[in-house]
């Protein structure tokens, strides 16, 4: 049996009512992606899908944490995840995904992994810059500091000792 089968919901068996189910994840669904941008996690999903004539709406609760090394210090930290999702699964005549929402899937589909969804919901919590929360207290140095060029115009016009030499060259301008 494959690691991502256990993540296989059976579609085709189910009536139209709303299901329940429950998964784990752990440092093997990272393992089946290339290049992952987590090695190591665990945590819990829960899924309500709710399945009608038209579509399969599809209700994830993820809770759990990855680790993470800090950009700063390169210290490994857990990273706690607790994120709340929905996808629609809507039939259609051929197999497509119009957005991070919707999936259009054929009826005689019979089964949905969950593993690549959950693996890329996962992958959105990560945030851009992964600092560890003994340095969540600290503010200031992590600012961006926009100056335009009108701003350094004026700058240097305030200035008194403006060198000649720069002055002939802004005139080549």
């Amino acid at each position: 049996m494959r690691v991502l089968d256990r993540f296989n919901i059976d579609i085709y068996k189910l009536s139209n009512a709303t299901h329940q189910y429950d998964f784990e994840f752990d440092d093997t669904l990272f393992g089946e992606f290339e290049d992952s941008f987590v090695d190591k996690g665990k945590g819990k999903v829960k899924v309500t899908l709710e399945k009608n004539e038209s579509f399969i709406k599809l209700t994830m609760t993820i809770d759990g944490s990855i680790e993470l090394q800090c950009d700063r210090s390169l210290d490994l930290f857990d990273f706690p995840l607790n994120i709340e999702t929905s996808i629609i699964f809507k039939y259609g005549e051929e197999e497509q995904e119009l957005d991070d929402e919707i999936v259009i899937i054929t009826r005689d589909r019979q089964r949905l992994n969950l593993a690549q969804y959950i693996y890329e919901f996962i992958g959105l919590e990560v945030p851009m810059k992964k600092l560890h929360p003994r340095f969540e207290d600290e503010t200031g140095d992590d600012e961006l500091i926009y100056s335009s060029e009108k701003d350094n115009d004026e700058g240097e016009n305030k200035s008194t000792d403006i060198d000649p030499r720069w002055e002939k060259l802004k005139k080549l301008k």
